[in-house]
């Protein structure tokens, strides 16, 4: 079965259902287990921002990676409580979107099925906010699994 899991969190209502599922997907596979959360810097990649916000750009991203870097310790540590071997990376990027981002994690780290939420969204409103999920779909060269919303 499996072997190298990768798991795309992040801070919405979906992480817990998500986590789960790949725990018990590694669990099953005896598979390692990469938790990764991807930082969206594209909004802080505009030099002009920094012009009229001195300091406070770098103070985000301070925010951003310190918060980022709390919540991968906790998934890691429902994993191995879980009894699952697991590691965490933070990525991000000014300039590649977050679905490029995962494919990349998951291509480096020889992963062999990627787990990732899915909200559902329709209509307008995916036009507008677009899917991590479904460009992942269309990008990534492994396995994937999307874990649906309720």
């Amino acid at each position: 079965m499996y072997k190298r899991i990768l798991v795309a969190v992040d801070e919405s209502f979906m992480t817990n259902r998500v986590l789960e599922t790949a725990i018990e997907l590694a669990k099953v596979s005896t598979a390692q287990l990469i938790i990764c959360h991807a930082i969206d810097e594209t909004i802080f990649s505009s030099r002009k921002m920094e012009m009229m916000l001195p300091n406070s750009v770098g103070k985000a991203e301070y925010k951003l990676r310190l918060g980022a870097s709390g919540f991968l310790g906790k998934a890691a540590d429902t994993a191995r409580a879980a009894g699952v071997e697991v590691e965490t990376r933070l990525i991000e990027s000014e300039v590649k979107h977050v679905s490029d981002m995962l494919a990349d994690a998951a291509e480096e780290w020889k992963a062999d099925l990627i787990v990732i939420g899915t909200h559902g969204r329709r209509g307008m409103e995916r036009f507008f906010v677009g899917s991590v999920a479904e460009r992942l779909v269309r990008k990534a060269e492994t396995s994937l699994l999307l874990v649906r919303g309720e």
